[in-house]
């Protein structure tokens, strides 16, 4: 029984390792677009704002949840997907 218990474990630990490694990335394409490159006023496109839309989605903010928590929901997500963009993309930037 322990042994089940300690393999029960083990996959539990590599199961949640690898769903933090999953967790969204920006790639190289995102790295040097729209939001963090500098779009003149009025050139931003509806598919570049549903772009980071998305991005801050998969960073934790839900629009049109009425929790009474905006924007601070907002901010943490921006913030998170700044992170992320300083994690995945300014890397790219020394590499080159």
């Amino acid at each position: 029984m322990g042994a089940k218990l300690r393999y029960l474990a083990a996959l539990a630990a590599a199961t949640v390792s690898l769903a933090a490694y999953a967790g969204p990335h920006l790639t190289p394409k995102q790295c040097v677009g729209y939001p963090f490159k500098h779009v003149a006023a009025g050139k931003i496109t509806h598919a570049q704002l549903m772009d980071e839309l998305g991005e801050l989605e998969a960073r934790g903010y839900h629009p049109g949840d009425d929790n009474g928590i905006y924007p601070a929901d907002l901010q943490a997500a921006q913030k998170v997907l700044t992170a992320d963009y300083a994690t995945d993309c300014l890397k790219l930037h020394r590499k080159t």
